[in-house]
């Protein structure tokens, strides 16, 4: 995710911290048992049932087998010795022989719809077999699906930065103040189009992996791409009633995906395109009738705009698009504005046809996505699929990334069958339209608690900040529905990843700022509050950590699991807050990205960080897991400044066993600027795809002539010079040996 600094905090529950949950804890008999029998959590795996899972793969190496890089300032994509990368596509190339070459000038007058989106993040790879279905086996023909986030550096597009009133060279920031000003059109266009997910063939030749251009199989999804909204059979028409607009009165459909981060791939072979930080694309303008009290409060909750800028006010948040003169609803539909008599006369519900995971097939061009409403709204970041077992139910794993947001559990309905592979969106509707939305509670003794959001509990029935319709509408508002349970706030849940080898679930808490972590508001799970020793970032976690767990029983239906933090981020010299021994060849900052190697096990980790940058750009390392219980309980110690005040304390939490440079290496150091995220690998693990996004972020507005921070890839020979682009790499080693071995 970019601009990672500025992401809104919406969340102001009093849901517990870990003091409070502990306390309950040692009033609960059965754990307050646990606890004075001294198992604690190394010992869970020794209970029945909790044994780890082998799922036919090898063992995970002992020790990685290339030498941890240095820090780099460089702008270019570093690799260890033996290692090489090339570009397979980058930011504007065409789907299409017909469309020029991309002129990286912002020249372009087609509207961006058959060209590779901006901002590659999340990726996966589907084969394809003789008969063109869907394979887990190589092929050497196949598709790749990129998701494409946000437009904070939009500029790059047009010859001399954005427009509006008027006046060219505006650097406009994702979650900042947006000029109120007109837009032109095809600038407005080309931004919108460049979201979304781009869907390519890809061929293997002596060469290596390249695209074939005019494949039937390219595909752009974009912001105006229909989609059907799918959802429970009970709760359907609830649903619905929540989606009307005045392009779709009956709520059955939506248009398009939006600001897609992380991803998910399904067993059955399908992509879900998970939509994060979509609220700031949208403001209301203009008088109407207003909204009801619940309609404020569900936006707020979401960061959504309910109400016009104040009278003299010139700029809000926003991206611009609904400023463009027409009345065309290709832009009008970025006003939220109660303007019509009813919600089917104006687009006031349009932003709750948004935040959901967007299933498409990616071997079927003719197929229609669906917007999976079970699996709940919100900020996704990433949809894990736990290890499929034929007969049980499925279970995704999603983060909702934003500071002080949760980590949520869908578990289908439907029992696993392995023929479904291959079945598409019919096997999707199956298995992601039905079935029951949990939230995590991270209690102090190491252990959690799934939490179902349904609402025949009392605690969503009754809650006052916002009074729930049905089921429905629990699932269009699954924040407030944890907010009412109790669930634990998090330190930003980014990406998910589930260890091949055991089952285990990884998530990525990326950072959080002073306003939310000082000494008195840690807890066991999110346990630091420090001060960046060289002020880049300020206080509060500016290092974040990586937390994991498993589920009882290894089970997909468990209400319990068993956690601890697998590693903690922070610069090698950071004294206390090192509390994972970091060195200068492992030291990291804000882990974002997230991934399992099938071929190999190694844990792959890509950061999006500004608090180490004055030092090193952003990386992905390599890890060597091991598994939940395998460290122990260790105290951290934080202090900070707060309000100009020394503010001590301690927390206890549970951490794994020290890794070392053995096991923990830097791979890859990113061009400037830029964050690494997105990766996927072929089956034998001897090719890496990886995605470099927003190289050259913070570079000043082009008007003024300045050059940018980043000038990578034209800078290595890939297409035209001048401006940065975000693209995937492909990376091999030398030798045509399997990655990181």
């Amino acid at each position: 995710m970019s601009s990672h600094d500025q992401d809104t905090d919406c969340n102001t529950s009093n849901n517990p911290h870990f003091q409070d949950v502990l306390t309950q804890s040692l009033h609960n008999p059965a754990r307050r048992g646990l606890l004075r029998g001294g198992l604690g959590l190394a010992g869970l795996a020794l209970l029945p049932g909790c044994a780890t899972m082998v799922s036919g793969l090898a063992a995970a190496p002992s020790a990685l087998g290339f030498p941890s890089l240095d820090k780099s300032l460089l702008d270019n994509v570093i690799l260890p010795p033996g290692y090489q990368y090339t570009i397979l596509h980058a930011t504007g190339d065409a789907l299409d022989a017909a469309l020029p070459a991309y002129s990286n000038q912002g020249i372009e007058s087609d509207d961006w719809s058959r060209r590779i989106g901006d901002h590659h993040d999340g990726m996966d790879i589907y084969y394809i077999d003789a008969n063109g279905r869907y394979t887990e086996k190589d092929t050497g023909r196949a598709v790749l699906c990129v998701n494409h986030e946000s437009s904070a550096d939009a500029h790059f597009m047009h010859p001399n930065g954005q427009t509006s009133n008027g006046v060219s060279g505006k650097k406009f920031d994702q979650f900042g103040a947006w000029d109120l000003g007109s837009r032109p059109e095809l600038e407005v266009l080309k931004e919108i189009n460049h979201h979304g997910i781009s869907v390519v063939e890809i061929v293997k030749s002596p060469q290596g992996w390249r695209i074939k251009q005019d494949s039937p199989l390219n595909r752009r999804f974009t912001p105006q791409t229909p989609a059907r909204i799918s959802g429970p059979r009970a709760e359907i028409d609830n649903i619905r009633s929540l989606m009307v607009t005045r392009w779709d009165t009956a709520g059955a459909m939506s248009r398009g995906t939006l600001n897609n981060c992380g991803h998910g791939k399904t067993p059955w072979g399908t992509y879900l395109g998970c939509e994060e930080n979509w609220a700031f694309y949208f403001q209301a303008t203009g008088a109407g009738a207003g909204l009801s009290a619940k309609e404020v409060a569900a936006r707020k909750r979401y960061g959504v705009a309910s109400a016009a800028p104040a009278a003299g006010v010139t700029k809000a948040v926003s991206q611009g698009w609904h400023t463009v003169s027409t009345t065309d609803d290709r832009f009008t539909r970025w006003n939220l504005a109660a303007v019509g008599a009813n919600a089917e006369r104006d687009f006031r519900n349009e932003a709750n046809t948004f935040g959901y995971n967007f299933e498409v097939d990616p071997l079927s061009p003719s197929s229609t996505p669906a917007k999976r409403v079970a699996m709940g709204r919100f900020a996704h970041e990433a949809a894990v699929c736990g290890l499929p077992k034929a007969g049980e139910p499925l279970a995704f794993y999603m983060g909702c990334d934003s500071r002080n947001e949760y980590i949520y559990k869908f578990v289908s309905a439907a029992v696993w069958d392995p023929r479904d592979v291959g079945s598409g969106m019919q096997a999707g509707d199956k298995y992601l339209s039905e079935g029951k939305l949990y939230v995590a509670r991270f209690d102090a003794t190491g252990q959690g608690e799934w939490l179902e959001l349904n609402i025949a509990d009392p605690r969503i029935a009754n809650f006052a900040a916002y009074k729930f319709a049905n089921q429905g509408d629990v699932l269009v508002n699954p924040r407030l529905a944890a907010d009412a349970v109790g669930a634990t706030k998090m330190d930003r849940p980014e990406w998910g990843a589930v260890n091949h080898r055991n089952g285990e679930i990884y998530f990525a808490l990326t950072n959080n700022n002073a306003a939310n972590r000082t000494p008195s508001k840690v807890d066991a799970a999110n346990p630091r509050a420090y001060m960046d020793l060289d002020g880049n970032k300020g206080m509060g976690n500016p290092n974040g950590h990586i937390i994991r767990f498993k589920e009882a029983d290894n089970k997909s239906t468990a209400k319990g699991f068993a956690w601890d933090i697998f590693l903690f981020g922070a610069e090698e010299d950071a004294g206390d807050a090192n509390v994972s021994g970091l060195s200068a060849k492992n030291a990291f900052s804000s882990p974002d990205g997230m991934w399992f190697s099938k071929a190999t096990g190694i844990c792959w980790i890509q950061t999006d960080d500004n608090a180490m940058t004055d030092e090193t750009n952003c990386m992905m390392l390599a890890a060597i897991p091991g598994q939940v219980g395998d460290g122990g309980k260790v105290t951290v110690k934080n202090k900070m400044v707060v309000n100009g005040v020394e503010q001590t304390g301690t927390q206890e939490t549970f951490v794994g066993a020290a890794l070392g440079d053995a096991k923990l290496r830097r791979f890859l150091v990113a061009p400037k600027g830029s964050e690494v995220t997105g990766i996927t690998e072929t089956a034998d693990g001897r090719t890496l795809f990886v995605n470099i996004q927003h190289p050259g972020e913070l570079s000043k507005p082009l008007s003024t002539g300045n050059t940018p921070q980043s000038m990578w890839p034209g800078n290595q020979g890939y297409g035209a010079k001048g401006r940065p682009r975000s693209a995937t790499i492909v990376i091999t080693r030398q030798d045509g040996g399997v990655i990181g071995l």
